[in-house]
């Protein structure tokens, strides 16, 4: 779950993307819980729960392709539905997984989620992260698929150089978030030690990750990012860190922003550079769109429109496999019928092969061949 291969793809913007970790022991229960409370109290239209086997069996008949599959490390597949904006359909889908091997079980189970909208995204709509998961500190499911980050909180920067760098690095390869690194002028009181994204619109503040910079790390984190991102680190500022490869629209300059003050005021500039880095085409990574293809081609949790629909597209369906097994037989009939008559008409009805008619053998019996052979039994004393 590390690795973030990009397509050539970028994200539509009519989607939602978000993959973590959850350190808790039950994470499944924590997501069974929270779409349960959430359906009582009508924020949801609908939801399900299903293993990978149940969601493979119900989806034979839709048109799938190998990347609609969950993969042999997933555990469960959730769906839900709710509506935004009144009449704005949101369906989203949130899958577990495995640890990759034995040493990361520590690093606690991955998930990936995927969300779609009948219309482009709205960041002040609700997040899809807190459909699935309780929005509460007590339940560790906001990891970065980077050991050590997470969201919701502030993440001190690494003071070793190299650790330090290897952060950045990975975070800006295999993170599917946006990070953030704020550099602390002076020690924050308890006011400004609250990350700024917690001002964000909830819909992005679940894409984002505050890094933090203490006073002293000034000099070291203003070269880390110069020389793995070629960004710079000001004082008593703020930079959105790119991607790697940088996408297309960034501006090193444009997303640095000099002065952060962080008294529990709102960093409007700040904000409003986060916003527009959000904004920007992403390259859609290749789990992600893995993730995009299953969310629609293989969706269980319909409405009574939607199992019609669907029943009359299995009923065309299974039509066009008649036809097709029906035009197959016909041709079969054809091939055998021909056969049989070559063989009727090789066989002469009798099912005995006719041997072809040999021409026969023409002899030689001319007066000159006769002495020919005559004087060859002279030369040859042993004829």
């Amino acid at each position: 779950m590390a690795k973030n291969s990009s397509s050539s793809t970028t994200v539509p913007d009519t989607v939602w993307l978000g993959r973590g970790r959850h350190l808790g022991p039950e994470p499944e229960q924590d997501v069974r819980r929270n779409l349960i409370a959430l359906k009582a109290a009508g924020v949801l239209d609908g939801f399900l729960d299903l293993g990978p086997a149940e969601a493979a069996r119900s989806t034979v008949m839709h048109p799938r392709d190998e990347s609609a599959d969950l993969g042999p490390s997933a555990r469960r597949l959730f769906e839900a539905r709710w509506r935004v904006a009144d009449d704005v359909t949101v369906r989203a889908q949130l899958t577990t997984y495995d640890p990759e091997a034995r040493r990361k079980e520590s690093e606690g189970i991955a998930w990936v989620l995927a969300a779609e909208a009948e219309r482009p995204w709205d960041a002040h709509w609700p997040s899809p992260a807190t459909m699935f998961w309780p929005d509460s500190d007590l339940v560790a499911w906001d990891q970065d698929t980077v050991p050590g980050v997470r969201l919701r909180t502030t993440n001190h920067l690494p003071k070793d150089d190299d650790e330090l760098r290897h952060r950045l690095r990975d975070c800006a390869r295999q993170s599917w978030f946006i990070h953030v690194v704020v550099h602390e002028a002076m020690t924050p009181d308890v006011m400004g030690q609250q990350p700024v994204s917690a001002f964000l619109p909830p819909s992005l503040r679940h894409r984002v990750v505050e890094h933090r910079g203490t006073p002293e790390q000034a000099q070291i984190a203003d070269y880390a990012m110069k020389r793995e991102l070629n960004v710079r680190m000001p004082r008593g500022g703020a930079v959105v860190l790119p991607t790697a490869p940088q996408g297309a629209g960034y501006d090193a300059e444009r997303f640095t922003v000099r002065n952060v003050f962080l008294d529990g005021s709102e960093p409007t500039e700040l904000l409003d550079r986060i916003k527009e880095f959000a904004a920007l085409p992403r390259p859609l990574p290749a789990e992600a769109e893995q993730a995009l293809t299953r969310l629609r081609r293989g969706w269980h949790l319909l409405t009574a429109d939607e199992e019609l629909v669907h029943a009359r597209g299995m009923v065309a369906r299974y039509a066009e496999a008649l036809d097709a097994m029906t035009n197959s037989r016909d041709l079969y009939r054809e091939a055998a019928e021909a056969a049989l008559a070559a063989l009727a008409e090789a066989t002469g009805g009798d099912g005995v092969p006719r041997l072809p008619a040999q021409a026969p053998v023409k002899t030689d019996g001319s007066p000159l061949s006769a002495l020919t052979k005559a004087f060859g039994r002279f030369r040859d004393p042993q004829k």
